[in-house]
């Protein structure tokens, strides 16, 4: 097990950049995948991005491929997610996750390990 605790988040007009972090401990960051979900106001949580335990390969889902940037540094325990070009629909709750399988999974189900979440607020 790891724990997992978020910050950065915050209200940003679109087009604005925010870098939520992750801040794990209990564990290293390497002995993972890690991924940040999100969970709009009435509707599930969706995968938005992942990095293998590696960190020689990182995943994307399509609505943000090329805007966001999931990173680590081991030395600080943190994983982040560089967000860019923002728009009003990446409104939501963003949570980070961790898994210590051998490959990188999509769905929040193979995941065990969760933070508590930071508010992301985009306005038009």
């Amino acid at each position: 097990q790891v724990q997992l605790a978020e910050s950065g988040g915050g209200l940003v007009q679109a087009g604005g950049s925010l870098r939520p972090s992750c801040v794990a401990s209990g564990r290293p960051i390497g002995n993972f995948n890690m991924a940040w979900f999100r969970q709009a106001p009435g509707k599930e949580r969706e995968y938005v991005a992942a990095i293998h335990w590696s960190a020689a390969t990182t995943y994307y889902d399509d609505s943000v491929k090329g805007r966001f940037t999931i990173f680590r540094d081991t030395a600080e325990n943190t994983v982040y997610l560089q967000m860019n070009s923002l728009k009003p629909e990446d409104t939501a709750i963003y949570y980070c996750a961790a898994d210590s399988s051998q490959y990188v999974h999509l769905t929040q189900s193979k995941y065990n390990d969760w933070g508590q979440g930071t508010q992301v607020t985009v306005s038009s």
